[in-house]
Order: C-alpha cells, then sequence, then structure tokens
C-alpha cells in the first residue's frame, strides 16, 4: 500500500491514555521527545509504553493517510 507521510508539526503534543496512564509525546525537529528522551519515530515509544510492537501513529491516533482507498474514492 501507498502512504503518505506522516505530518506532525513541531510544537505539538500528542497523548495517550494506556492501562490508565496518561503518556504526553511533544513533537519536535527530526522526531519525537517522551520523558526527556528524544526519539526517531512514534513506534519506538509505542513499543516502549506497551512492551509489544505498535503502530505508533496507530498507536497515539495520528495514522497517515492511505494513498490506495484515496484513489478509488475518486
Amino acid at each position: 500500500k501507498l502512504r503518505a507521510p506522516l505530518k506532525l508539526h513541531a510544537g505539538s503534543t500528542l497523548v495517550r491514555e494506556w492501562k490508565g496512564v496518561r503518556y504526553s509525546v511533544d513533537v519536535v525537529d527530526g522526531g519525537y521527545v517522551w520523558e526527556g528522551k528524544t526519539y526517531k519515530t512514534l513506534s519506538m515509544i509505542a513499543r516502549a509504553i506497551t512492551k509489544t510492537h505498535w503502530s505508533g501513529p496507530r498507536f497515539f491516533g495520528v495514522e497517515d493517510v492511505d494513498l490506495d482507498a484515496r484513489k478509488t474514492r475518486r
């Protein structure tokens, strides 16, 4: 499947509650900051939180656009 790159703006904050704990991730140029550490991808953070493989954009509710589905709707 073709996917558009995820475009989040530096200065944004992503928030997710997982098993009763609230997690906040700051979007910065070139990555994401969680608990004072910079990560290259949201998936790395989602994996650290859940201890299992997750799509980071899916975990944080910021899924990328499915270009294949968009083409069929035209």
